[in-house]
């Protein structure tokens, strides 16, 4: 007897998120932080007004990339929906955006604090001591809080997620400090 075949119906998202997987499987994205956002000093060279979102700053200034963003393949497979700063103990976090805080409290023992930017992207950053609570209105580059512990992150590392429109992105998009992708020719 022979198993009826069973079509897969993709839809766009699902097959944008099918690619990223593979991309990240070939090092072409996500994995570790590229080697042209690396260093501070090279993170501090882009201008967001150019090639990234006006407006968007690192909540912890000159902070080194511990960890990259790592795409999931679909919505509930593995990957790392951020980026890891390396900050050091009792650094000021402040907010990558201008927006409202929607969430400042402890999550799994955590401190985590959550700005909804008001165009679709929500940042959450963690583990933060907050100085913030909800409803407060927040401009870009103001003081929310410390670096705390807690998490996935080593000590003195602060974990900073952005979801677009309820998907999560690489944060390093928003501040133009992802390299822009060449196609090579194949064969």
């Amino acid at each position: 007897m022979t198993r009826p075949r069973t079509r897969i119906r993709l839809t766009r998202r699902h097959s944008a998120l099918l690619l990223m997987g593979l991309l990240s499987l070939l090092g072409l994205a996500g994995g570790s932080a590229p080697a042209a956002v690396a260093s501070p000093a090279s993170l501090a060279a882009v201008s967001p007004a150019e090639s990234g979102r006006p407006g968007w700053r690192l909540p912890i200034p000159d902070a080194a990339i511990q960890r990259g963003f790592e795409a999931p393949a679909h919505e509930y497979a593995p990957g790392h929906r951020g980026v890891d700063l390396e900050a050091g103990d009792s650094v000021l976090v402040s907010a990558p955006a201008a927006g409202t805080v929607v969430f400042a409290g402890p999550v799994a023992g955590r401190g985590v604090v959550t700005i909804d930017h008001g165009d679709g992207a929500v940042s959450t950053l963690e583990p933060v001591t907050a100085t913030v609570v909800a409803g407060d209105r927040i401009a870009g580059g103001a003081v929310i809080g410390r670096v705390s512990v807690g998490g996935h992150t080593p000590p003195g590392g602060l974990h900073w997620g952005v979801r677009q429109d309820g998907d999560y992105v690489n944060p390093l998009v928003l501040l133009g400090a992802i390299p822009r992708a060449v196609l090579l020719p194949c064969c």
